[in-house]
């Protein structure tokens, strides 16, 4: 150690940095056996190990897709919360990719972060997957390419991406035993496509495994996979991670090329079990000392990037809140919800400019901001869509506000009404340990407060220590705004029972269902009611114990999880509200319904049972429309809905989750100031069965059959004649567009794969009255018969490009180059990629399924390749 410039006589002094500039190979050497199996493992749960003895720092690692939420699963640091993945996609913009990754390398740095666990880049095989909303699309090509310049983003700032999940979590059904069967045409075509796209444009420097198996092998402990294809094939030279308590064996895993057990302390690779297998030859030296190298490679670039971050003293997470962050990251955010935001349907009622307009729906007042699971986290500040609605609206727009429905899942968190003991808005928390005796301790072994009654308590378990058995009370004062019935209820794992006054309200302590919420740990809600006079106050209290009932059903997660949710809200019939609805509806001149899902719908660790929307929204919508035709439905959601009202509303337009400026974003496109310009990163089925994966989308006892084969999404559609509710690409304008001039400039001679390269242009013209950005979106078609009898799809997404502020009668032309990627296919008898030989076309997508112009090009010598 040495004394830290102008430290002296401060006592203080600057951390050993020797490693930023040595040899990897010669600090494994010094290494010893214990060392080098530390570093096998994480430190912590977001850390990798360090050695002090050779300066060897560890780093950390964040979640996620959507935003950087840091450390904490319980009391989360604010974060900046980004449009969630299929809103991005939907842009098809390049650069707000790229831009969006350079944001969450700035967020993860905050955190004292160097690596970002994202992007995730999972096929939306089905819409219903439960993380079909941290997945870009059902496409390989625009998935790849997506992912390729967010992680240009990320990595360009300074921080790893992490991307996942390789391969084969398309759904959550029994993820972690789940066996995903997936021959290698579609292997290769449909779900490596965009990890290898990505690989090829980005070379993100870190991967993360699937929790399932891929053809009878986890994905953790699958030599082909992390050996033969990535490392050999696509020469990848980063680090390679386990998900979360996604490792499952000690030698398999060491010798496939897994390098890092997530997360730590190791489970799998502790010393005992590690230095036994090496004895038992079951695992080479060398392939620990692969793996370490591996790992110290990693923490050394990115030690040397971040400097300031990985030396930096340990300290509170930091929060990127200044007027200047914030305004920067509010513009951006905003632009990327309005621009992906996909305007389905529009009979002449949007843009809303002026009126008397009801908004309605059990998301208008709502924070919906992303999806659940690794997604969800603090938002830093969140714009609902009333805010956003009301705070833009035109001069001549009136607006008013009914509920509608109920459509969140649980009943809402504790609001202002509910206030600590130091009378600021949250609750008290105090923790007892149980002792070996069975009876509590008398004296709290901890006393917390905090402000979200939603809450993971594996930090608070951490700071009592861990004991087997425990008990938590949280304490607030509720003093109602409105007298009447209010609902409480409670969501949580162990047993628990809520009272008010104490009175008991809730008993959550036995009779227990399974439930959804703590990653599929916890028990479905249990609810009660209250009857409270306004302005009095009540003391509120959730009691808590860590231990299960003794008839609950046996849990199948990895790892024990803890939780507490409690909300109250008064009590309201659908009933009532939805008349209440309808009244609205018909003193307005026009309609906006504000409905969808949210993260407690749309999460890791389960998926969606069918398209419909929660409860009785559908049949909100219905009477609302009845009641007034000129409607417009705003959908929140991260992939596909059902929508039987769809030909009585006048409008639709999809929003996704927009982040923190959710509501400023919705408000753009509703009142014209942004001419929407998304289109579907996804095909919209009109009905479950609809959906290729319908019949093969779970785990039946261990296997995942994926029978579709190629055929997913747009491809499945056109090729078996069905029709979506929306294509793939589909996206409407307040102005409209014309191609002209479709053309294409082919190679000459017979180009190796690596030198095949063909540009395709065509003239886009705005010939409409208003500005407006468009995507172009470029398939290609291959010869209408073959050598091989291989069928093929009759067209696919290639490349895509989009053109901004196009003025009313400009024209400008839209061009791209296409590689070897947009005529190969994989061949199952070479184990190779080949390219058909003939007639090939370049098309111009309006939609998946409605093709512009035709430019042929010729494929006269055979092509065949590997590798990237």
């Amino acid at each position: 150690m040495t004394v830290a410039n102008g430290a002296h006589g401060s006592g203080k002094v600057a951390p050993d940095r020797s490693f930023l500039t040595a040899s990897v190979p010669e600090l494994v050497k010094q290494l010893t056996v214990g060392e080098k199996i530390q570093l096998l493992a994480g430190k912590n749960f977001w850390e990798t190990a360090e050695i002090p003895r050779l300066a060897i720092p560890s780093v950390k690692v964040t979640d996620g897709p959507n935003g950087a939420r840091g450390a904490q699963f319980g009391k989360q640091t604010a974060a900046t919360a980004l449009p969630n993945a299929t809103c991005l996609a939907a842009t098809f913009s390049a650069p707000l990719a790229e831009a969006a990754g350079h944001l969450l390398a700035a967020e993860a740095k905050a955190r004292g972060a160097v690596c970002l666990l994202a992007p995730t880049v999972n096929i939306q095989r089905t819409p219903l997957g439960g993380r079909a909303f941290e997945s870009f699309s059902e496409d390989p090509t625009l998935s790849g390419l997506m992912a390729a310049s967010y992680v240009n983003g990320l990595q360009a700032a300074g921080v790893s991406a992490t991307i996942k999940h390789f391969i084969g979590n398309d759904q959550e059904h029994e993820r972690n035993g789940a066996n995903s069967i997936i021959a290698p045409r579609p292997l290769r075509e449909v779900y490596l496509r965009p990890f290898q796209i990505a690989e090829r444009l980005a070379h993100p420097d870190a991967y993360m495994t699937s929790y399932n198996r891929i053809n009878g092998t986890h994905s953790s402990e699958n030599p082909w996979l992390l050996q033969d294809l990535l490392r050999k094939e696509w020469g990848f030279d980063g680090l390679i991670m386990s998900d979360w308590f996604g490792t499952y064996s000690v030698s398999e895993a060491i010798n496939a090329g897994l390098d890092l057990e997530m997360p730590g302390p190791a489970v799998w690779r502790a010393p005992q079990l590690v230095n036994h297998l090496v004895a038992a030859h079951k695992i080479d030296p060398r392939a620990i000392d692969k793996r370490v190298a591996e790992t110290l490679k990693w923490v050394q670039k990115y030690a040397k990037l971040n400097p300031e971050v990985v030396y930096a003293p340990k300290g509170p997470e930091k929060v990127r809140d200044s007027a200047e962050e914030r305004a920067s990251d509010a513009k951006l955010l905003r632009e990327i919800g309005a621009q992906g935001a996909v305007l389905l349907k529009n009979e002449g009622i949007l843009p809303i400019t002026s009126g008397k307009v009801a908004v309605i729906g059990p998301n208008a007042k709502a924070a919906v901001v992303t999806g659940g699971g690794s997604a969800k986290l603090r938002s830093l500040w969140a714009v609902t869509p009333w805010d956003g609605l009301e705070g833009n609206k035109p001069a001549d727009v009136e607006l008013s506000y009914a509920f509608g429905c109920h459509g969140a899942k649980f009943v809402p968190l504790l609001d202002r009404q509910f206030t600590a003991a130091d009378g600021e808005h949250g609750f008290d928390l105090k923790f007892y340990i149980r002792g070996e005796d069975g009876e509590l301790a008398a004296t709290p072994a901890l006393v917390d407060r905090w402000d979200t009654s939603d809450l993971l308590l594996g930090e608070f378990q951490a700071l009592i220590g861990r004991p087997a058995e425990w008990v938590v009370e949280l304490s607030t004062t509720f003093t109602p705004e409105q007298s009447g019935v209010y609902e409480f209820g409670t969501t949580l794992t162990g047993s628990g029972k809520v009272y008010v006054d104490d009175q008991l309200v809730v008993d959550a302590s036995k009779d227990q269902e399974p439930g959804t919420s703590f990653f599929y740990a916890g028990i479905a809600e249990k609810r009660g009611t209250f009857k409270a006079e306004k302005g009095k106050s009540y003391v509120v209290r959730l009691v808590h114990d860590s231990r299960r009932p003794a008839d609950a059903k046996l849990l199948s997660q990895p790892i024990q999880i803890h939780g507490i949710r409690l909300g109250a809200e008064p009590l309201v019939s659908d009933d009532d509200a939805i008349a209440g609805a309808v009244a609205a509806a018909k003193a307005a001149d026009k309609v906006v319904i504000v409905a969808g899902l949210n993260s407690d719908w749309e999460s890791e660790s389960y998926d969606r049972p069918d398209l419909s929307l929660p409860y009785r929204t559908d049949e909100l919508i219905d009477a609302v429309a009845d009641a007034n035709p000129n409607t417009v439905v705003v959908l929140q959601a991260g992939s596909a809905v059902g929508m039987p009202w769809l030909d009585k509303v006048a409008g639709v337009v999809f929003a996704w989750y927009g982040g923190n400026e959710t509501g400023n974003a919705i408000a753009d496109v509703v009142y014209g100031k942004v001419n929407p310009s998304g289109r579907l990163p996804l095909s919209l089925p009109r009905r479950k069965v609809d959906i290729a994966a319908n019949l093969n989308s779970k785990s039946a006892r261990t296997d995942i059959h994926y029978e579709e084969g190629i055929w997913v999404g747009y491809k499945h559609f056109n090729a078996r004649g069905i029709a979506p509710l929306f294509p793939f690409g589909h996206g409407l304008s307040y102005t409209t567009w014309a191609y002209s001039g479709l053309e294409v400039t082919a190679p000459s001679g017979e180009p190796s794969a690596d030198e095949w390269r063909l540009e395709a242009r065509v003239t886009v013209t705005n010939t409409g009255k208003v500005a407006g950005a468009h995507s172009v979106h470029f398939y290609t078609a291959p010869p209408a018969e073959t050598a091989t009898s291989l069928l093929h799809p009759e067209h696919a997404l290639q490349a895509f490009v989009k053109l901004d502020d196009v003025q009313p009668g400009e024209s400008r032309t839209a061009s791209v180059v296409l590689d070897k990627y947009a005529i190969s296919h994989w061949d199952e008898l070479w184990e190779t990629w080949r390219v058909e030989q003939g007639t090939w076309a370049v098309r111009v997508g309006v939609d998946a399924q409605t093709m512009y112009g035709r430019a042929e090009f010729e494929v006269a010598h055979d092509i065949e390749w590997r590798g990237l």
